[in-house]
């Protein structure tokens, strides 16, 4: 606890002098208590307002540096410009993305379309090949039949004048059958195998016979034996006939 006499303002000092000297301490003692004086004690301690306002107002060079933002005439165009090249750097680098992105994509169209290309031809030839199949096997069987109806009618030029008119009009008949089948065939695309005056070929011709011929050339067909057929570079049947040769 602290008491009026722990008080430095309350304290009288106390100066032991010699009695000779009474005069110059009783001076003494008075200026002392006029420097304790309540009074003038609270006007040395007080502190001028005046003064205080200048202390804080006194320049600190580092501190304004430090707390202060730089009002130079570029700061808020520096910030800006930072602000933009970031920015515009974000931006490219989402472009190179993009590019990067639509590069693979492109690619991968490419790839899907080329795919669908191959898959398409393959589904294209692969009808194909089977259309043709079963028009050959088709047409085979048919071939067989329009054979017969040749036949029939190659023996109407042996038949004698004295032949009724009935029996000529069903011959008639037989011809008509004969020339709806082979438009059938041709309707498929088959067609028969020229032979005559070609030369013989062991692809599409199959040589029964030989004659010597001084008319035709060695190895040539002279005679068709039977009809031959193919559909387009395919071969449904070979062509029957005789070949030529030298004497």
């Amino acid at each position: 606890m602290v008491t009026d006499n722990d008080n430095p303002k309350h304290r009288i000092p106390i100066r032991f002098v010699e009695t000779d000297n009474a005069e110059s301490s009783s001076d003494i003692e008075q200026s002392d208590m006029s420097t304790l004086d309540p009074e003038n004690e609270s006007d040395q301690y007080s502190s001028d307002p005046t003064e205080d306002v200048a202390a804080d107002d006194i320049f600190d060079p580092e501190e304004s540096e430090v707390e202060q933002p730089s009002r130079g005439p570029g700061g808020p165009a520096v910030a800006e410009l930072v602000a933009t090249r970031a920015e515009l750097k974000r931006v490219e680098t989402e472009n190179r993305s993009l590019a990067a992105e639509i590069a693979e994509l492109k690619d991968r169209i490419a790839r899907r379309q080329a795919d669908f290309d191959n898959y398409r031809k393959r589904v294209e030839r692969e009808r194909s090949e089977t259309y043709n199949r079963v028009v050959a096997d088709v047409s085979l069987k048919l071939v067989g039949v329009i054979d017969n109806l040749k036949r029939a009618l190659d023996s109407e030029a042996s038949l004698e004048a004295s032949e009724s008119d009935e029996f000529r009009h069903f011959f008639h008949g037989v011809d008509l059958i004969y020339k709806q089948f082979n438009g059938i065939l041709d309707s498929f695309g088959v067609k028969p195998i020229a032979v005559v005056g070609e030369t013989f070929d062991p692809h599409i011709h199959e040589a029964v016979a030989t004659e010597i011929s001084d008319e035709y050339e060695p190895d040539t067909v002279i005679q068709e034996v039977r009809t031959g057929y193919q559909l387009g570079d395919k071969l449904i049947r070979p062509a029957l006939v005789k070949v030529s040769t030298r004497g």
